[in-house]
């Protein structure tokens, strides 16, 4: 189910969730990290790039890294929006599973190494384990399970394994195209790499 980044996003965030200087605050900050990275940017510095004092910003966010999880959370979002999206067809479960892979390697390849200084906040979501970083967890296990049951249930995948068992072993092999720190060392060969993984993994889900 497509998330609403207000409802996800919200921790660390001051006054109305839908304000509009909270909005442009948002757009200027992706910008603004965009070009200089997380890790560099300072909330006083970010106030003097795009003309808000630092006092008006705090009254929007509690820290930078408020204004970081709002950002990242908007591309979880859209990461799993896209997932969802290509896995809703009459395609069999053994075909969901392979375009879920690849949606979600190809939306972390353009989003963490196409923009690289995006990259630093991503780890920085990872390693902290950002309320974004648990949200896209959650939507991307759902996603698995589901189409592992179909698939069980339309004698597509083995039975006898327990099933919070198959989801957790497939989750752990996305993780290589998905975790910034992993994929970065699948870069050069991701396309062949992570089909070459999902054939492995169906082969080990056949009855």
């Amino acid at each position: 189910m497509s998330g609403n980044i207000h409802d996800m996003a919200s921790e660390g965030w001051r006054g109305p969730a839908d304000h509009i200087i909270r909005g442009q605050i948002m757009e200027a900050a992706d910008a603004h990290f965009r070009q200089f990275g997380y890790g560099k940017t300072t909330v006083s510095g970010l106030a003097g790039a795009i003309g808000f004092s630092k006092a008006y910003i705090y009254k929007f966010f509690d820290s930078k890294q408020a204004i970081g999880e709002a950002i990242a959370m908007r591309h979880v979002v859209e990461i799993c929006d896209a997932a969802e999206k290509a896995v809703k067809n009459d395609k069999t479960s053994p075909e969901k599973l392979r375009l879920l892979f690849r949606s979600v390697t190809k939306s972390s390849v353009d989003l963490f190494f196409l923009e690289r200084q995006l990259y630093d906040m991503v780890s920085h979501a990872v390693v902290e384990d950002w309320h974004c970083n648990r949200v896209m967890n959650d939507r991307m296990q759902a996603l698995v399970e589901s189409i592992v049951k179909e698939g069980r249930l339309s004698g597509a995948f083995e039975r006898k394994t327990p099933l919070d068992e198959t989801c957790r072993a497939i989750r752990q092999a996305m993780k290589s195209f998905c975790h910034p720190a992993m994929l970065a060392y699948n870069l050069d060969n991701w396309p062949k790499a992570q089909n070459e993984l999902v054939n492995l993994v169906l082969r080990s889900l056949a009855p």
